[in-house]
């Protein structure tokens, strides 16, 4: 069978992580939807099923994708790095609730510039976006980065070309931080980009900066950091430059008011706070209310519950922040709350 893109995604439940394209074995939960939590879900996965046998087929395909195939009902549960708006989700049925907190964070190809050391902000990488800024060593770039060499190479964008969570966050930040960039190209998954060239998933991003001389982009800090990229650091709403680590974004999420807003829909991008990641995002899991298949469903439950009791030492290792155990015990309440077998009793 001719296959028409190359999905990336996991099967924890044999003896080897391949690569896979088609509906799970019987036996796995599946779930397919963004790429930002994808590394980090890869290792609870294969952690869950050392200790319980149990498998997950994980679809990193975007965010886009993740909640078509959950409307669809395709998959158990979908993933979205952008929340759902509470009436979109009444319209179909779903709940959606937090998995993990992580970064995003701008990435250069760039000769004789260490990794870390170029200092960047949001109005510059808008203008870069928006092709008004097209030289490394611009004036806008320079005024930013005394002493630092910069070549007098090309900028090429490089962006998500499919639907995607990590393009909202970064893109949200840009139109909090740029008026134009609000008005031309705005907040979203899926977007009509002005300059550069696209890449499908955080790896196909990573891959194109990787490739293309004088490149930047834009990813989660995991894909930076496992494939050796460099990053920049980011002026944040309060003006003050850092470096993405797991304490700046857990500063960021710090201020996230969760029972205000319907669905745990909080965005975290550009929040106060001297030591506040700009471009801090949370992963979100959605799911029927009504479970087509109550045993898997219960099964996915059993899974994320796990992975919030026993999963946060490996997404600190990977530079990811976990739920607090109050946001935890909130999401265990919406589970009893919202989701319920055909017959209407509860499944956790």
């Amino acid at each position: 069978m001719q296959m028409k893109q190359i999905v990336k995604s996991f099967v924890v439940g044999a003896s080897t992580v391949v690569a896979f394209s088609s509906t799970a074995m019987a036996a796995d939960m599946t779930g397919a939807g963004a790429t930002f939590p994808y590394p980090i879900y890869a290792k609870w996965a294969e952690s869950y099923k050392a200790a319980t046998g149990n498998g997950l087929n994980y679809q990193s395909v975007g965010s886009g994708a993740g909640i078509k195939q959950i409307k669809a009902k395709t998959v158990d549960f979908g993933a979205s790095d952008m929340p759902l708006k509470a009436e979109d989700l009444d319209a179909e049925g779903l709940m959606q609730f937090p998995a993990i907190m992580g970064g995003v964070v701008t990435v250069v190809n760039l000769d004789g510039v260490a990794p870390g050391q170029l200092k960047m902000t949001g109005q510059v990488v808008a203008d870069i976006y928006l092709g008004k800024v097209t030289k490394w060593n611009a004036p806008e770039i320079a005024a930013l980065n005394a002493g630092v060499k910069l070549p007098a190479t090309d900028i090429t964008v490089v962006y998500r070309a499919d639907g995607s969570g990590t393009s909202f966050l970064f893109t949200d930040w840009l139109s909090k931080v740029h008026p134009e960039f609000k008005a031309k190209i705005g907040a979203g998954t899926a977007l009509k980009w002005v300059v550069g060239v696209g890449g499908k998933g955080n790896e196909g991003v990573a891959a194109n900066v990787q490739r293309i001389k004088g490149a930047i982009g834009y990813v989660e800090w995991a894909y930076a950091k496992k494939n050796k990229m460099s990053h920049t650091q980011l002026k944040n709403k309060d003006g003050h430059f850092l470096q993405p680590d797991d304490d700046n974004f857990k500063a960021a999420a710090a201020s996230a008011e969760w029972t205000k807003t319907p669905g745990f829909g909080v965005v975290l991008t550009d929040q106060a706070g001297k030591n506040s990641w700009p471009v801090t995002g949370v992963s979100f899991i959605l799911m029927h209310k009504t479970q087509p298949d109550a045993a898997k469903g219960k099964e996915v439950l059993k899974f994320f519950d796990w992975a919030f009791k026993n999963g946060g030492s490996a997404a600190t290792d990977l530079d990811y922040v976990p739920l607090p155990a109050s946001v935890v015990k909130l999401v265990q309440e919406s589970w009893k709350a919202n989701l319920k077998d055909s017959s209407g009793k509860a499944i956790y």
